[in-house]
């Protein structure tokens, strides 16, 4: 007798990537608790991923929708299953990671015995062409506040969250706009207004490494992303004088990496251009909070 769902929807982007969307799925449909439908984005994959989702259609206990575009990149492919998904809570899996079997049972229950929370993260195991990766200290997960961790790196495994689907109507979509870091701008935008549950038990396998991931691909470009969710954030002046203070700081020490590297390989003045922005950051920043400071 097949064991009573959670009201959880997965979504799954993928692209060209037909052998680990299958170790992808296998991992969600034998979770110890099975979630109400799976829906797998297949932003425009050119091999047999259509042939391998319409196999595991026919065989799975558990709904599988599919929904297939143009390629658009993930954070298209996320909206898309986000704004498709039925259920109160979801769930996001990159087809090249899986989950420990108990993943959506721990996750999920503790979720629900911390109502206060919206959004939740597990610790993840790293792995490296089939090899264990150890982490670096500043690259464990952490819970409550993590709004200072989020300024500084991707701090929230994208395969590792549950969230209540609510929090999108108060914070917004994945930006489009973005081929890559997409996911930290997303934690930037959420984790100033809300705490974040951690689950203390890795339940992600993450699997890097190879030169078909996003982050690969974009990895020269991956500063420059950054920085514009920084900028983003702080015009849109919904930050705290702390919280502003604490953005400008970690845009001023990425713009200098960023504007020096440029300099030192012959880009002087595209990085000019951006060491520029320091000043008037800084000089709106003083503007705003006297401002804000006068009777």
């Amino acid at each position: 007798m097949p064991l009573p769902a959670c009201p959880l929807s997965v979504v799954i982007p993928t692209y060209n990537r037909v052998e680990l969307l299958q170790r992808a799925l296998d991992s969600v449909l034998r979770q110890t608790t099975p979630c109400s439908e799976i829906i797998v984005i297949d932003d425009g994959s050119t091999d047999c991923t259509a042939s391998l989702l319409s196999k595991y259609k026919k065989q799975s206990h558990t709904p599988l929708t599919t929904l297939t575009q143009n390629n658009k990149g993930p954070a298209a492919a996320r909206n898309a299953g986000i704004l498709k998904s039925r259920q109160p809570f979801i769930a996001f899996l990159d087809s090249d990671d899986h989950w420990h079997k108990k993943k959506i049972q721990v996750q999920y229950e503790q979720l629900k015995d911390n109502p206060e929370f919206l959004i939740s993260h597990t610790k993840e195991k790293w792995l490296r062409r089939g090899e264990h990766l150890n982490q670096k200290k500043i690259h464990i997960p952490r819970q409550g506040n993590i709004f200072n961790h989020c300024l500084q790196l991707c701090a929230v495994g994208m395969s590792t969250v549950m969230v209540k689907k609510e929090l999108f109507s108060r914070v917004g979509y994945f930006d489009e706009s973005l081929q890559c870091c997409e996911d930290y701008d997303l934690w930037l935008r959420v984790s100033w207004r809300f705490p974040f549950l951690l689950v203390d038990s890795p339940l992600t396998i993450k699997e890097g490494g190879r030169d078909d991931q996003v982050s690969f691909r974009y990895r020269m470009g991956m500063d420059e992303l950054r920085i514009y969710s920084l900028m983003k954030l702080l015009d849109s002046s919904f930050l705290c004088e702390e919280q502003h203070h604490m953005t400008l700081r970690e845009l001023e020490k990425k713009i200098f990496i960023f504007g020096n590297g440029c300099k030192k390989h012959g880009k002087n003045k595209l990085g000019q251009q951006y060491l520029d922005m320091i000043p008037l950051y800084k000089e709106r920043f003083v503007v705003r909070f006297l401002h804000q400071s006068l009777p």
